[in-house]
């Protein structure tokens, strides 16, 4: 044997060696460390140029994040990863957290899909320009400047029916700048959706949950009909009261002005002797921050990391500031580990004390998954309305009565009106919203991508909408000349997805439920997780693996039963035998 035959022979057997040392699917392993280092690299650069925009909205910040994301678009969703993923997720021996990632790399390229660049590229841009349009409007009432702080402080707290409209109205003004970059959105975002194979780009938006666009729409129907009971006789007592209040006949629907909220999503200010607000009122912004975070680390979570005091942008701006900032309340995951920021603009209210404790809610869940057992690509939650959830759960047991006297907000001695105290959540919680988020709100952009919906339709329909489940009409006709739906900024910047925050009541819900009856045995009614680590280690225990199981076997896995609406309505049950009474010989209808 000549040692050229020998020689072949060896890197033979040495090759055969090593594929068969390889483990199973190496080379997907060796595709998503890949693609998951690409994906934080990517991230870190496009989520710091929207922070950046978001927090001094103007040109140079703008065509930066525009920059950003045209490199995020163009990267992950390339060609190469887009048939990759599709090659690798043909085999049936993928384990699930390969699969798992293999179908985000796909729901991620579908968004900004680099094989149809030039209709990418107009995406970004266009998306861009609206954000800035959005948040650059600058509001006014009778010629003056006003605030969207300012219209919101109004509507909650104005009895005079003429100024209540006047600010109403100056709420929708922004409507119609906004409507052709709107449809515009919507038909590249569709175009892109298709691309890969999508109906629509709701359809892709809904997919994340594994569930197609008429499985969602069905849940949404059952969410409304399961709360219609309780709905009709908050609704009744409502314009009841409000009709009292400004002296005027009993409407069948009650007209939007009238109503605390621009979009009557929630009621504010109707319960009398419950004054949230007096309960904050001397407190520096700072407090409600810092407050906000003394609740988790009472449950055991960490305190946050010093960077998030440095890099968050937290309070209003003074009226004099030369940059203008995105006022909507939001959480940031800037690098997808350590690096968590907030955009506020905090002031002392009640509503402020709770979005706070929100917010945190998103943080702590950014911090939980940000661990070496979660891959970058799946540091996300367990389904997007688990991050709403336990956000608003902490918001709603942040509202109860035990905690508020637990930090001297309340007297320890006070008497509670639990019917009354309770009256006041539904009517600015779940109760009021979700008639909002999964009827008007989710079936107009339904309608809006899957139809699509036509330009000349869409403020009829939303209106159409709001009167069917909410109750709710405008205060005088609102022709096409406006854009009403527009003036909800997740219709421009977080689009397709509202049906979120209403699953996100439901799962709440049902997570507070078990808390009480297993962790803490209290009544839901009245219970708080304020100084009790056994809640925040179970939290952990939810909050922990991100999105790397599947959100049924983990929704199980923490109540003991599928996504069901039974703890919700249990929780308000006092309440609606209390209405049945007040609302007696009442038609309680609105349709």
């Amino acid at each position: 044997m000549t040692l050229r035959t020998i020689l072949a022979a060896a890197a033979l057997l040495a090759a055969l060696t090593s594929c068969q040392s390889q483990p199973p699917n190496a080379d997907v392993d060796a595709f998503l460390t890949d693609y998951n280092i690409l994906y934080q690299e990517l991230w870190n650069k496009a989520e710091g140029s929207r922070w950046d925009a978001g927090v001094d909205i103007g040109d140079a910040t703008g065509n930066a994040q525009i920059a950003a994301e045209e490199e995020f678009a163009a990267r992950l969703g390339s060609a190469e990863l887009i048939d990759g993923a599709q090659t690798f997720l043909e085999r049936e021996d993928l384990t699930y957290m390969q699969r798992k990632q293999l179908q985000y790399v796909l729901q991620n390229a579908a968004k900004f899909p680099g094989t149809i660049p030039e209709t990418t590229t107009a995406l970004i841009q266009a998306g861009a320009v609206q954000t800035a349009q959005l948040y650059s409007y600058e509001f006014s009432v009778d010629g003056s400047s006003v605030s969207s702080n300012d219209i919101t402080e109004v509507l909650a707290t104005s009895r005079d029916l003429d100024e209540r409209l006047a600010y109403w109205e100056s709420a929708k003004a922004i409507g119609p700048g906004l409507k052709d970059g709107l449809v515009t959105l919507r038909d590249l975002r569709n175009e892109a959706a298709a691309s890969l194979g999508h109906p629509s780009f709701f359809a892709l938006e809904v997919g994340e949950y594994g569930m197609t666009t008429g499985e969602m729409m069905i849940l949404m129907a059952e969410l409304i009909q399961g709360m219609q009971p309780l709905y009709e006789q908050l609704h009744c007592w409502t314009k009841h009261q409000l009709a009292a209040r400004y002296g005027a006949p009993v409407p069948r629907r009650i007209p939007a002005h009238w109503i605390g909220n621009k979009w009557a999503q929630a009621w504010p200010g109707l319960v009398e002797g419950v004054d949230l607000d007096a309960l904050v009122a001397d407190k520096d912004p700072v407090w409600l921050l810092k407050q906000a975070e003394r609740y988790y680390v009472s449950m055991g979570f960490e305190p946050l990391p010093a960077s998030f005091w440095q890099a968050s942008d937290l309070y209003a701006l003074p009226a004099d500031a030369v940059r203008k900032k995105n006022t909507h309340a939001s959480a940031w995951h800037i690098d997808l580990d350590r690096d968590v920021r907030c955009l506020m603009s905090v002031a002392p209210t009640f509503d402020w004390l709770q979005t706070t404790h929100h917010e945190l809610g998103h943080i702590y869940y950014y911090l939980a998954y940000a661990n070496d057992e979660v891959p970058f690509v799946l540091r996300t939650g367990a389904n997007r309305a688990f991050h709403e959830g336990v956000g608003t759960l902490i918001e709603l047991v942040s509202s109860q009565a035990s905690y508020l006297k637990a930090i001297d907000l309340l007297d320890a001695d006070q008497d509670i009106d639990q019917i009354q105290w309770m009256l006041n959540q539904a009517l600015t919680g779940p109760v009021t919203f979700l008639p909002f988020g999964c009827g008007t709100m989710t079936h107009w952009e339904h309608d809006f991508y899957v139809e699509p919906l036509d330009r000349n339709e869409m403020n009829a329909r939303w209106w159409e909408y709001a009167a069917r489940f909410q109750g709710i009409e405008p205060p005088t006709p609102r022709s096409e000349e406006w854009c009403d739906p527009a003036t909800k900024t997740h219709i421009s910047d977080d689009p397709a997805q509202y049906y979120d925050y209403a699953l996100s009541s439901v799962i709440l819900y049902q997570l507070h439920d078990y808390i009480c009856r297993e962790i803490l045995h209290e009544a839901p009614q009245t219970a708080t997780y304020w100084e009790k680590p056994a809640v925040g280690a179970y939290l952990e225990t939810i909050l922990r693996p991100g999105a790397t199981k599947d959100w049924r076997e983990l929704m199980r896995e923490a109540t003991g039963e599928d996504l069901s609406s039974r703890a919700m309505l249990a929780y308000y049950e006092p309440l609606l035998e209390w209405l049945k009474v007040q609302n007696a010989g009442r038609d309680v209808s609105f349709d």
